[in-house]
């Protein structure tokens, strides 16, 4: 009895340490990978890349032509400067190092958000095109020193462009052709904007309607290669050795207000506003000039929904900054004060660079204290995010039933009422396919058991960076941590926006393909992915009530190779090897109630079931 008591004993520990090894090493293959994004949703007038477009300006422009991006109302360009409808995107996220505040990104979408190729994944082309509105140029000679400067990086913060993509600059001669007069390759990454000086003196584009044209080919098939574009400037009477400007800039987002979040709901955080603030808010700023200057700051909150100011900082002595350099610019913040009525504050925290740009300015006629502001909005309403609101690419689970949560932590209870998601089109078209929204309780600083879930359809927002509401049937209480998540139900992933210029959710990502939730190490950024609470419990929870077992039994055991469960609601089958390798996986049809491994080598095998939430493994003998 003692030595079969031994045996079952140790049976058992190789069955437990097997299952561990197991779900180790399938939450290690349960992976999130990063997708570029594809089309959004947002509609605008159709693209003529070859004909000056119909509604370009009836008279055209006088020099200087000069355009930073600075002062973009949107995410499309000015169109009294430019012709609408380029695809650009005016953004000021997708790089870290860009001249001044806003950059021009080509990103491989039409103006309509479409690929330009949405049938075949490699297909190439040409893509997003940035035409000018007509310069006039008549009467110009090549004496009259006419240059045209830019600044260009590929990459930054999105996809690096292959080498066989280019970017390249056509001017508009005088008989209506487009001439290439400069292009930039591919496939290496450059982590600075490089800049591009140009002689303008070839006869044939001195004319009246003189255009230029920036251009991208490469995947057409959504935004597989990026190229960012700034700080672009024509004018006569320019030298090839003078080729500085007398200007200082702000560039860098600021950091959030929060410690811990971008955005928190009104009574989490006035629960205790001093371990919520952030110690201060920073950016940097660049002089662009070949000479040293001095600035100093001033910096506001105001809560845009009163109008109010609620703090002001003076930088107390001006600064001296060297010439062609950055500096980092720190703001010191307070605790925000709870205001007298409503429950809700919308604040717009701004940083305002004083300079003398306006003075002796460089370019006649520009007002260079155009970059010299930047400001970030943030909400105290009913929601967390980890994120800014700008997704520079989409994150997705690589496998089928693979599990994905967000860890969030309130130290005020509060009843959830849903999720806010933005989810990203990428590579193809899943609007209305269907998915698990799902909430779970914390153990051990994992996830634990589910505390709701709700099949709902996958919605893309009708602009980029719109997020879709999911709200729950009911209220889930939480108190303290808890996870909020998706699990993806079809092979075909769906993506969700990923913020990378904000780190607070880098550590705060989980994924599970088994039982075993992974922690996120390889993605720097945020899931954008915000709950938010005003649900109507039901009920006030004080533990997590576990699920009932997977209830499945897998016959004839020994095999000849065909298997049979007992278990319609089987959503996929894994064939585990001893050695822990996964050697075949079985997807159910509906009403499927049985399948073949025959196939396999003589053995024992290890079948992980799933109904999609719930796991339960079974041994098998495959003997033929």
């Amino acid at each position: 009895m003692n030595l079969r008591l031994t045996f079952s004993h140790l049976s058992r520990f190789i069955a437990l340490s097997l299952g561990l090894i197991l779900g180790l090493a399938t939450a290690v293959r349960a992976q999130l990978e990063l997708v570029p994004l594809g089309p959004n949703l947002e509609v605008s007038g159709n693209v003529s890349h070859d004909n000056v477009a119909p509604n370009a300006r009836l008279q055209a422009i006088a020099l200087p032509f000069f355009d930073d991006f600075s002062t973009a109302a949107s995410t499309r360009p000015d169109p009294q400067l430019w012709v609408p409808g380029s695809g650009v995107y005016i953004n000021n996220t997708l790089t870290t190092n860009h001249p001044s505040i806003n950059i021009a990104t080509f990103d491989g979408l039409k103006a309509d958000g479409v690929p330009y190729n949405f049938i075949s994944e490699q297909a190439q082309g040409d893509s997003d095109t940035l035409t000018s509105q007509p310069i006039n140029l008549a009467g110009l000679v090549a004496g009259d020193s006419l240059y045209l400067s830019f600044y260009t990086q590929p990459k930054g913060l999105g996809e690096l462009p292959d080498r066989a993509d280019t970017f390249r600059l056509e001017f508009l001669n005088q008989k209506g052709d487009w001439i290439a007069v400069w292009k930039r390759g591919g496939g290496d990454p450059d982590t600075t904007f490089q800049r591009t000086f140009l002689p303008i003196s070839d006869p044939g584009f001195l004319h009246a309607n003189f255009q230029f044209r920036f251009r991208a080919f490469g995947r057409s098939s959504g935004a597989f290669d990026t190229w960012h574009l700034d700080y672009i400037y024509l004018n006569k009477n320019r030298s090839i050795s003078d080729r500085f400007i007398k200007d200082i800039a702000v560039r860098k987002p600021l950091t959030p207000l929060f410690k811990r979040y971008t955005a928190m709901p009104f009574k989490h955080y006035f629960a205790n506003p001093a371990a919520e603030t952030a110690d201060s808010v920073r950016t940097d700023i660049v002089n662009l000039f070949n000479n040293f200057n001095f600035t100093s700051f001033t910096f506001t909150i105001t809560n845009l929904l009163s109008g109010k100011e609620i703090q002001r900082y003076q930088e107390p002595v001006s600064q001296i900054i060297a010439a062609q350099q950055t500096q980092l610019k720190s703001v010191p913040v307070k605790p925000l004060t709870k205001p007298d009525t409503g429950q809700r504050m919308l604040l717009r925290y701004k940083f305002d660079l004083l300079t003398t740009d306006d003075q002796n300015p460089t370019i006649p006629t520009v007002n260079l204290r155009r970059n010299d502001t930047i400001s970030a909005t943030t909400e105290l309403s009913d929601y967390y995010a980890y994120d800014d609101g700008s997704a520079e690419f989409g994150v997705r689970m690589n496998q089928r039933l693979g599990r994905t949560v967000v860890r969030f932590i309130t130290k005020t209870p509060d009843t959830l009422g849903g999720m806010r998601m933005a989810l990203v089109p990428i590579r193809k078209d899943v609007s209305d396919q269907g998915f698990t929204i799902q909430v779970y309780s914390n153990r051990n600083g994992r996830p634990d058991q589910v505390l709701y879930q709700k099949s709902v359809p996958v919605q893309y927002g009708t602009a980029r960076n719109e997020y879709t509401t999911y709200e729950f049937n009911e209220g889930v209480a939480v108190t303290d941590t808890f996870y909020v998540g998706w699990l993806q139900i079809s092979a075909e992933g769906l993506a969700v926006g990923f913020d990378r210029n904000s780190s607070l959710g880098t550590s705060e990502l989980f994924s599970n393909l088994s039982t075993e939730w992974a922690l996120n190490t390889d993605l720097q950024g945020s899931v954008m992915v915000r709950p938010f609470f005003g649900g109507k419990a039901t009920g006030i929870i004080t533990s997590a009530e576990p699920l009932p077992t997977l209830q499945v039994q897998v016959f004839p055991n020994p095999t000849n190779g065909l298997i049979r469960w007992d278990n319609s609601a089987i959503r996929q089958i894994d064939v585990i090897s001893l050695q822990g390798n996964k050697v075949k996986t079985i997807q159910p049809a509906d009403g499927q109630h049985e399948a073949s491994i025959a196939e396999l080598p003589d053995g024992l095998y290890i079948l992980r079931l799933t109904d999609g939430v719930r796991v339960v493994s079974q041994k098998i003998l495959l003997k033929k």
